[in-house]
């Protein structure tokens, strides 16, 4: 069988939700290009502590592609979080396994497939580059911060971010480069625009990649706007943005019309966050595919994370399929 190649970029939940809808069909051969910039929470402390890639995103990313009878137990294994213990709450399990590989591997690289081979997975997970970066990102008023984890920072919040760029300059990770030119489908998000999205852009390399794929590009728009990120935003905001840092007009933008429940609303709006407004009847290139993509099930915060995670993603099955079909 000859399998259609789909790289899906970004890093995070909303990967990890891209991963688990698309490894159901067994004629697709999946890959996702990770971030590697985060500074936070579990892959914050065990970056400073021994200088290695940060490994959360990549952890999420392989335990969404775990597969077979002991795909449960890899899952949990992989996103265990420790709830007390003197230095190990608020550590992530999987993390501090991808931490050990990666003082075990001659690479960073290496690490990952290693631990891919470990838990069997059904899949390819990649670092968008193997260099340990820092996220700089400017304001509208010339404020710079330097580090991701600025971009949860409340104080920060409502500021229209202007530029972000990596530090020091980093290249792509070849495998990840030959991925993204490999595939008939790449998939930009969904995600935190800045956070998990377009740090992967700012990577030497990693557009001219995206040029040269002759696969189509798709861009998945986020539920909800982030008060310290993209507040105000819509969802052309949002595609412009891409455009800017990935030097490529998707040809797919897929974006929500599912109705959000009153109940989760009212959690969002208390964070001054909101839906994403589709105002995309006014872009000319690229086709918009709308889809009730509303996962029912809001996602509790999980014991011993210090994190404020979102309690709303989409819907892994029908996010799945309507990628599937753009094939």
């Amino acid at each position: 069988m000859n399998k259609k190649k789909i790289t899906v970029v970004g890093g995070g939940t909303g990967t990890s939700v891209v991963l688990q809808g698309l490894k159901k069909y067994p004629d697709l051969e999946l890959c996702a290009v990770v971030v590697v910039s985060d500074n936070g929470g579990s892959t914050g402390r065990l970056r400073d502590e021994f200088g290695f890639l940060p490994v959360g995103d990549l952890r999420q990313c392989l335990a969404a592609l775990a597969h077979g009878d002991n795909e449960e137990d890899i899952r949990q294994l992989l996103l265990y979080r420790f709830s007390h213990g003197e230095g190990l709450k608020g550590h992530n399990l999987g993390n501090l396994i991808l931490t050990g590989l990666s003082d075990i591997a001659s690479s960073p690289g290496k690490a990952i497939e290693i631990a891919s081979q470990i838990f069997a997975i059904e899949g390819k997970v990649l670092p968008v580059t193997e260099s340990v970066v820092d996220l700089v990102i400017e304001y509208e008023n010339g404020q710079v911060v330097i580090g991701e984890s600025n971009l949860d920072d409340k104080n920060l919040g409502g500021k229209k971010i202007t530029s972000i760029k990596l530090s020091p300059t980093s290249h792509i990770y070849q495998h990840a480069a030959q991925s993204i030119k490999e595939s008939d489908l790449i998939v930009f998000g969904p995600g935190d625009l800045y956070g998990s999205l377009l740090p992967n852009a700012c990577v030497t390399g990693f557009t001219e990649a995206l040029q040269e794929s002759k696969g189509k590009f798709v861009y998945v728009v986020n539920l909800m706007t982030h008060y310290s990120q993209t507040h105000g935003m819509t969802a052309a905001d949002h595609v412009e943005e891409v455009v800017k840092y990935c030097k490529r007009q998707p040809d797919y933008i897929v974006m929500n019309n599912g109705i959000i429940s009153p109940e989760i609303l009212n959690l969002y709006e208390n964070n001054q966050e909101y839906p994403v407004i589709d105002d995309l009847d006014s872009l000319t290139d690229g086709m918009v595919v709308h889809r009730d993509l509303i996962s029912r099930v809001a996602v509790a915060q999980q014991s011993g994370d210090a994190v404020e995670r979102s309690v709303l993603r989409h819907d892994v099955k029908e996010l799945g399929q309507v990628l599937y079909q753009l094939l």
